[in-house]
């Protein structure tokens, strides 16, 4: 992995790779998602964010981005042409991935610059994986290139927590310990090649509507457990160490994640929990057959008054 001080070469994470569907001057990126395998709440601050800690880990469900830059249009401002598949999502300066080429294009001074992005999503939104952050990140790395600005990963970085809070984990991939409101992201050791069964129920789940049920707690959960699992990648111990203080107030808000979250842990896996803010649930196995057969449980086993979900198996990134 580069230096954080040096230009981001095509092999980091995150890298851009020149591809037909962009075109001989555009690049392609795939925006992986994330799984939170800890989410401890320390405090509220005087921001109205929340101080955290939270190990991170990217798996290997991903969103695409192709982007080509555009010709500059002094003296008025280069056009942002962003465009999604599925169609009806937001094209505009709500959707991170428009908003991360603005913040880039005001922090180099550049405003005539201008870029066509084309977003395939992947990644269910609101389902706590990431899926917005990533792609913020993904055109934050792209644009770079092919705007030929030569910021470095720190520079990025310090560009990332303007556009949202996990943003710069995606700069810090494969595995981070992320605290702060989240935008403070140091690498994670570990081995890698976990394997997942994730649950993504056809409920969304918003974040502040979560983080307004929520509960401080007077003593914080210690995160050591499940850093150190994390490290020696002994899925077992792992699955005994998660833990996520938002899956409460989530509950609360939408009981049928909780009930996916129960039935999905007492199908045998070493142990499962919501990742951020949801609705996304997933289970830590021992392995693919592992992983394969836990999912293949859940499917055949849904009430049929619970909402059908997405199942995947999903794997972590190794360094």
């Amino acid at each position: 992995m580069t230096r954080s001080g040096a230009p981001l070469r095509s092999a980091d994470p995150l890298s851009v790779h020149p591809a037909l569907p962009a075109g001989r001057t555009g690049v392609v990126i795939a925006a992986p998602a994330k799984l939170n395998l800890f989410l401890e709440i320390r405090g509220k601050r005087p921001d109205g964010y929340h101080d955290l800690e939270s190990l991170m880990v990217a798996v290997d469900l991903f969103d695409t981005l192709e982007l080509r830059a555009l010709p500059p249009a002094p003296p008025g401002p280069g056009a942002i042409a962003l465009s999604c598949d599925p169609p009806g999502l937001s094209t505009g300066p709500d959707n991170l991935a428009y908003k991360a080429a603005a913040a880039l294009r005001t922090r180099v001074g550049r405003p005539e610059l201008g870029a066509e992005i084309r977003l395939t999503k992947r990644i269910p939104a609101q389902a706590g994986l990431g899926g917005g952050s990533s792609d913020a990140a993904a055109a934050l790395v792209g644009l770079n290139q092919i705007w030929n600005l030569g910021l470095t990963r720190q520079e990025l970085v310090a560009i990332a927590g303007s556009i949202g809070s996990d943003v710069a984990f995606f700069l810090t991939l494969p595995a981070a310990w992320c605290t702060g409101r989240g935008e403070v992201a140091a690498p994670e050791a570990g081995t890698g090649g976990l394997h997942f069964v994730l649950v993504c129920p056809p409920i969304g789940l918003g974040t502040a509507g979560v983080y307004k049920r929520l509960v401080v707690p007077a003593e914080p959960v210690p995160g050591d457990a499940v850093r150190a699992a994390f490290r020696a990648g002994d899925a077992g111990a792992l699955g005994r160490s998660v833990f996520n203080r938002l899956e409460a107030p989530a509950f609360a808000l939408e009981p049928a994640v909780g009930r996916i979250r129960t039935r999905l842990g007492g199908l045998g896996p070493c142990g499962a929990l919501m990742s951020g803010s949801g609705s996304t649930v997933f289970a830590v196995c021992r392995d693919r057959e592992h992983a394969l057969h836990v999912a293949g449980a859940f499917r055949a086993t849904r009430p049929a008054d619970e909402p059908e979900s997405r199942v995947l198996v999903v794997r972590s990134f190794t360094p």
